[in-house]
């Protein structure tokens, strides 16, 4: 970790390259000594585990040369690379994968899930499983490998860049800070990575100014950087501190940074104006905080012939471990091979020892006297390459003695002691590693598919810790991506991402957006346009150790071929998914066919067959409902109807009754009084001649209408008869 220009480097009046120049020598030569042991078993492990017939690595020098002095078999029987090649080609079909999680700040699962795109797509273009394969391969056999996260322009006319996961063929050409804790390095402060140029190579890059100061300086040939025919160069990364303040905002008051997508602000990347606004805030908060700076410079002797600085919060090299312990302070690092090593010997050694056994053996097929052979060589000569019918010898000599006859001898056999040898050293071999015959794929005495799983699990758990240290590997690799991908693409572009499924779609890249993601319909088109700030969120990175999609999608076909070939009717359902899984030539034909055949609700793009069977019954409901209603509307109503018609029939009754009684009454009124007249006209014809009769008369005649409307006939006409 570097902070700003020391007082002793000062004094000592260097420039400021050659302060950096000397701290990386000093740092490089402290990283050696840490490393040095290691560095030479890495070298003999790899060796062993590429061990051949023809490289002969698998034998030591001493032991080799003797034998081959007495020209004794010096065979070898690779079966550590087996053991080796089981890890790396499980790991293979089970590589992990980076998965984004959205964790705040304007994050959600959508832009999570587009930056998942990009990245698959960075490590596609990358060809990333290829860097994580060889980091891997050299972990399981030496104990470490690297890979590395650079940036390139994207053309020769573009100042725009791209982000691309690189492979290091070699480990030793790199070099870490001994100090560092965590597995995948990720808290290194400075670390070295080393490339051998040609000098003419060297002089097209740099000039030939360039390559004389590189050639002038050799440091120690232990730790040398340069070599008679090359020129090494040394990219040096380290991690440059300096105090930055930062500031957080109150909810209340962001509305007054315009722009802000965040209420956390950076003093570093803000102009001071901005700044000064934020800070005069009532509710702003301010602390002090370290600034990392990741600096790079390419150092070839004593000159830095580049710099820049790495737009990333990591030094970008990414290291795979195998096994890796501090013992008494100092570095015990190894792979697989390391522990295969002597059983590996023995079973080569057994191995050359019963050839050698054998070889010396007599093979000869028959032995007897010589004048059993003489002149019949010819037979006994062909015995061994023509199919005779017979083999004729001489039974007696020349005074009639018999002469033996020749006798078969038994072929060459190996000893027991150096089979029981060979099997003692493979079984040792498994001993060591967790790795039995079901592992490596043997028959072994596990008859049913659970007991050979189980088994298989046995050796799984013996070598986990290497596909652990490769996810966690991959998982710092996701943070790094993580980390550069927003000051990366810090300009407006379209970026390709990737599907889990491989298919390939496109983002808008806005640094100017307002939210993380943002949807936008295209005019005249039926596609969405998803516009991603990267900028915008704080997000985790996790790993998924489970199979490869491919893998996945083969367990997949077989499974939904096994199912639907058992129901004909989920064949015409889901026909169209099963054969998206398949990976043959034009499967994905007879997907769209079959696609076309099956029902719209089935695909989504209708109602789910229960929703609409749902709705159906509602509006059976709601028709039966609104019957009953008009049912009980039209009783109402004719209830009413009748109860008005009662009311007016009885209203009507009422009426015609009073109207008769009124009838009555007047026609009874009428009948007295035209009664009452006739005879008041009788009287008065009586008494026509009396005056007093006469006026009696007429006072009754002007009151008899009022005293018949008024009061009752028996009243009015006291004497008369009811049958009057």
């Amino acid at each position: 970790m570097t902070r700003k220009k020391s007082k002793d480097s000062v004094s000592e009046n260097l420039t400021e390259d050659q302060v950096i120049v000397k701290e990386a020598k000093e740092r490089f030569k402290r990283a050696m000594e840490w490393e040095s042991d290691f560095r030479k078993l890495f070298i003999e492990d790899v060796k062993f585990g590429m061990a051949d017939p023809d490289n002969q690595w698998a034998w030591p020098d001493a032991i080799r040369r003797n034998r081959e002095i007495d020209d004794k078999p010096c065979l070898t029987i690779n079966k550590a690379k087996q053991h080796c090649l089981q890890i790396v080609n499980d790991n293979r079909q089970h590589s992990p994968q980076i998965k984004i999680h959205p964790v705040g700040d304007g994050a959600d699962l959508e832009s999570a899930k587009i930056l998942d795109g990009v990245v698959r797509h960075i490590e596609y273009r990358s060809a990333a499983q290829g860097a994580y394969n060889t980091a891997q391969e050299f972990s399981v056999f030496g104990g470490i490998g690297f890979w590395r996260v650079i940036t390139e322009y994207i053309s020769d006319d573009s100042f725009d860049q791209d982000i691309r996961i690189s492979r290091v063929r070699d480990p030793m050409s790199v070099l870490l800070d001994p100090d560092i804790k965590e597995v995948d390095g990720s808290d290194a402060n400075f670390a070295f990575v080393f490339s051998d140029l040609t000098k003419e190579e060297y002089k097209y890059k740099y000039g030939d100014k360039a390559a004389e100061k590189a050639t002038d300086y050799v440091l120690d040939m232990n730790f040398g950087w340069n070599t008679p025919d090359h020129i090494r160069v040394a990219e040096y990364f380290r991690i440059n501190l300096s105090k930055g303040m930062i500031a957080a905002v109150s909810s209340d008051d962001i509305e007054a940074i315009p722009g802000a997508t965040t209420n956390v602000f950076k003093q570093w990347e803000l102009d001071t104006d901005t700044w000064d606004v934020i800070v005069n805030l009532p509710n702003t908060k301010t602390r002090q905080v370290d600034r990392r700076e990741i600096q790079y410079f390419k150092i070839a002797g004593e000159e830095i012939i580049e710099r820049t600085i790495i737009p990333c919060d990591y030094i970008p090299i990414i290291r795979v471990v195998g096994e890796e312990m501090v013992i008494e302070g100092k570095l015990e690092r190894k792979g697989h091979i390391r522990s295969i090593k002597d059983a590996q010997r023995m079973y080569n050694y057994w191995t050359s020892s019963a050839v050698e056994h054998v070889a010396l053996q007599n093979k000869v097929p028959y032995i007897g006297p010589t004048k059993a052979f003489e002149g019949n060589e010819n037979y006994w000569s062909a015995a061994n390459t023509d199919n005779l019918a017979y083999l004729p010898y001489n039974h007696t000599d020349e005074a009639g003695n018999p002469i033996p006859r020749p006798e078969r001898q038994q072929p060459p056999q190996t000893s027991q002691a150096y089979m029981q040898g060979m099997q003692v050293a493979a079984n040792e071999m498994m001993m060591v590693t967790g790795q039995y015959q079901a592992v490596m794929g043997q028959q072994s005495n596990e008859t049913s598919g659970i007991a050979i799983q189980n088994r298989q699990r046995q050796g799984d758990n013996a070598t986990y810790h290497y596909i652990d240290h490769l996810s966690s590997a991959i998982r710092f690799t996701g943070r790094i991506l993580v980390s550069m991908i927003p000051r990366v693409y810090d300009t407006p572009r379209i970026l390709r991402i990737l599907g889990e499924d491989g298919v390939e779609d496109f983002v808008h890249v806005d640094p100017m957006a307002q939210q993380a993601l943002q949807k936008q319909q295209m005019q005249q088109q039926e596609e969405i346009k998803h516009i991603l700030n990267p900028k915008i969120g704080t997000y985790d990175v996790a790993v998924d150790t489970g199979p490869a999609y491919s893998t996945r999608r083969q367990e997949a076909f077989a499974a939904m071929t096994q199912i639907m070939g058992k129901n004909g009717e989920l064949m015409k359902a889901a026909g169209d998914l099963m054969f998206k899984a398949a990976d043959f030539p034009m499967a994905q034909d007879i997907a769209e066919r079959l696609n076309r055949m099956v029902p719209p609700q089935l695909k989504g793009e209708g109602p789910d067959p229960q929703v609409q069977a749902l709705q159906q019954q509602l509006q059976q409901a709601q028709l039966a409902n609104q019957k009953l209603m008009e049912a009980m509307d039209k009783y109402k109503t004719e209830r009413e109807s009748g109860m008005l018609r009662a009311n007016a029939d009885a209203y009507r009754a009422e009426t015609d009754r009073a109207v008769a009684m009124h009838n009555a009454e007047m026609d009874r009124k009428q009948f007295i009084h035209d009664v009452a007249t006739s005879m008041l006209q009788m009287q008065n014809q009586q008494n026509a001649g009396a005056v007093q009769g006469g006026q009696d008369a007429s006072i009754i005649s002007q009151q008899a209408p009022n005293q018949v409307m008024t009061q009752p006939p028996q009243q009015q006409i006291p004497n008369q008869q009811p049958n009057q």
